[in-house]
């Protein structure tokens, strides 16, 4: 099927790659089904594309790309929703915000994006640990567990 877009112009996708977020994103309840698509190969960040609204689309990352040691707990509630009956088959992402100065880009990671890779569902959970903030600065994260000088030795 061919969908419009404003940054990507008209692109063909798969219907099994559309992903369903029944209750929407925060701020964006009212639309349901994204696509997935990379930047360009190699680069951590990807778009997620509303089928609905071609201006809508979020830049993402997935958080181990830039905090290896991130750890989500999800409620049974949000389990429930995704129809999560294994850990391995769920994916997670975090919505960048990428400002003038890229540098400076954050990502929320109190608010996760969850999906249900093989049934395709998804949903912004609330992160309930109190170290994901709204606003981890990714390049700054990626630069404390880049290895030291006396690691690569």
């Amino acid at each position: 099927m061919k969908i419009s877009t404003t940054r990507f112009g008209e692109i063909e996708i798969e219907e099994a790659e559309i992903i369903n977020f029944p209750e929407g994103i925060l701020g964006f309840e009212d639309i349901k089904k994204y696509v997935i698509f990379n930047m360009e190969e190699g680069n951590p960040l990807k778009w997620l594309q509303a089928i609905e609204e071609p201006a809508l689309a979020f830049v993402i990352i997935r958080p181990y790309e830039f905090m290896p040691k991130y750890a989500l707990e999800i409620s049974e509630k949000d389990t429930e929703d995704l129809k999560l009956t294994k850990p391995e088959d769920s994916e997670i992402f975090s919505i960048v915000v990428i400002p003038d100065d890229p540098s400076k880009m954050t990502a929320n990671l109190q608010g996760p994006i969850v999906i249900n890779a093989k049934r395709k569902i998804a949903k912004q959970v609330i992160s309930t640990n109190s170290r994901h903030k709204l606003k981890h600065y990714v390049l700054e994260e990626m630069e404390k567990n880049l290895p030291s000088d006396q690691e690569v030795k």
